[in-house]
């Protein structure tokens, strides 16, 4: 092994001293990628060899405090990297598939990282199988998909659902409503002097409150745009955008899988839409109860046990709520800003499973129909894949139903390696309207501003895949094979 080794320091060596001028664009392209491939294929062999050191109890032998001491003064690197090298040592040889991956550079370091720890956290319940089998999913989306780690995380609840289902819905309740009770019990707002003239802020909101908050801040912290002269007021319907079509407004919209979408206010008629006639009246507004929770207002003569924060908070919350309630929010990239939930319809009316919010964050049952008493649903029919198949009429301009649709479909931008959300997107013809292409969803895709106009440069082309998703074919500079890639930020395993 010392032979292979040298010679392996050896080629290094040769490779470093390498001039880069002689290289072209893709060449320099390539290099980075192999490089960083080689680079991963030896961290996993420093960590099998890191393992090795510490059952052979070899730091100890050196007179290290442990393996991790040793490494620092070995290595003479951070203690904490040394702490998280070690970590990993002792946790790899538990999924072999990842291993053997890293050993292959087809997943790098980070990824091993987030694979192992979350397999490792897994209930010991789900057993050996299921722990291989969650080893091996996770192992695919990092390879083939390239999840980033961070996306990679995002997985861990729907891991233990897809291994052991029966005990991910209880866990996944169980945590959400203790997260919840802890979020609204310390619930606070503050404004804070902070040098003459200025405020700080201070506070703490829980996942129900601050999608409210966000959802009416929104569309007014966006960029102030010059109002129209009369002349461009009135060809601006039926300006050209740059690709021969229409620019399509933006819009906050989703919805839900398999279900609906809530938008903050009242319903069509008025009168609000209610999942049971049991939380008629309830919410978080001026008089009401719901679920054991202090009132955002305290009737006179009553005392009011909240703390200033608390009040503040509640304040805050209850203000945002009004102004969406009484629609005068400004429009937001098209449509009146709306805070949406995604979950089930049959659920909803269970009272089971968990609601997710258009930022990622879960919501329990109980405050998902209490965010139901006040809002509007609206339907979406999907398949069995989760592909929207009732996307409502064909038009010009990609707004309304066929926003939400698209949303609900890419979840923000779908350009590779995109993380935009939703709102900072515009509905992009794949085949332009003037082209003769329709306002549909099979013909929309979701692009932020910048990949928008990348798309209309020419470089890069959108098209949409057999299973209904989008993907795009990169220019020959970028690869000249122009093999099809997409975005995997968004998806679900």
């Amino acid at each position: 092994m010392g032979g292979v080794l040298a010679q392996v320091e050896a080629d290094v060596a040769e490779l470093a001293a390498g001039p880069l001028w002689t290289l072209s664009d893709a060449e320099i392209t390539d290099e980075v990628r192999r490089v960083h491939v080689a680079i991963q294929q030896l961290s996993g062999r420093l960590l099998t060899l890191i393992g090795t050191a510490d059952s052979r109890e070899i730091p100890y032998d050196a007179g290290a405090t442990g393996t991790a001491n040793w490494l620092t003064y070995l290595l003479s690197m951070r203690h904490r990297d040394a702490v998280a090298w070690t970590k990993l040592a002792k946790l790899l040889p538990e999924t072999p598939g990842v291993e053997q991956a890293l050993a292959a550079g087809q997943i790098n370091v980070e990824q091993a990282r987030v694979i192992t720890k979350t397999v490792h956290d897994l209930p010991s319940a789900v057993g050996e199988v299921g722990k291989a089998k969650a080893a091996d999913v996770l192992t695919k989306l990092a390879a083939d998909d390239r999840l980033r780690p961070e996306t990679l995380e995002n997985h861990r609840s729907q891991i233990l659902e897809l291994v052991a289902p029966e005990i991910a819905e209880e866990r996944l309740r169980r945590d959400l409503e203790r997260a919840e009770r802890s979020a609204y019990d310390r619930r606070d707002f503050t404004l804070i002097p902070y040098g003459e003239g200025e405020y700080r802020v201070r506070g703490i909101l829980d996942s129900e409150m601050a999608a409210i908050v966000r959802t009416a801040l929104d569309p007014l912290s966006g960029p102030r745009k010059p109002a129209p002269t009369a002349a461009a007021a009135a060809g601006l319907a039926d300006a050209p955008d740059a690709a021969g079509g229409f620019n399509a407004p933006g819009g906050a919209g989703a919805d839900t899988t398999g279900g609906f979408t809530m938008a903050g206010g009242t319903a069509a008629d008025g009168t609000g839409a209610c999942a049971d006639a049991s939380c008629a009246g309830a919410g978080r507004g001026a008089d009401a109860a719901d679920g054991g929770r202090i009132t955002a207002r305290v009737l006179p003569g009553e005392p009011d046990l909240r703390s200033a924060g608390a009040r503040r908070a509640d304040a805050l919350v209850e203000v945002c709520q009004r102004i969406m309630n009484g629609g005068e929010l400004p429009d937001n990239g098209g449509e009146k800003p709306h805070l949406t939930v995604t979950l089930p319809w049959a659920a909803l009316q269970a009272k089971v499973g968990a609601g997710l919010l258009d930022t990622g964050d879960l919501l329990t049952p109980e405050a998902v129909r209490r965010l139901a008493c006040d809002a509007m649903i609206i339907p979406a029919v999907l398949g069995g894949d989760g592909q929207v198949l009732d996307v409502g009429r064909a038009r010009r301009l990609i707004d309304g139903p066929l926003r939400r649709a698209l949303v609900l479909r890419d979840k923000g931008c779908a350009f590779p390696g995109c993380d935009r959300p939703p709102q900072w997107c515009h509905g992009h013809h794949i085949r332009s309207w003037a082209d003769g292409g329709d306002t549909c969803l099979a013909n929309s895709v979701l692009l932020c501003g910048f990949h928008h106009r990348e798309i209309h440069h020419g470089h890069w082309e959108a098209r949409m895949r057999p299973d209904g998703f989008p993907e795009f074919l990169p220019p020959t500079f970028v690869d000249p094979q122009r093999r099809p890639v997409r975005n995997t930020l968004h998806r679900r395993c």
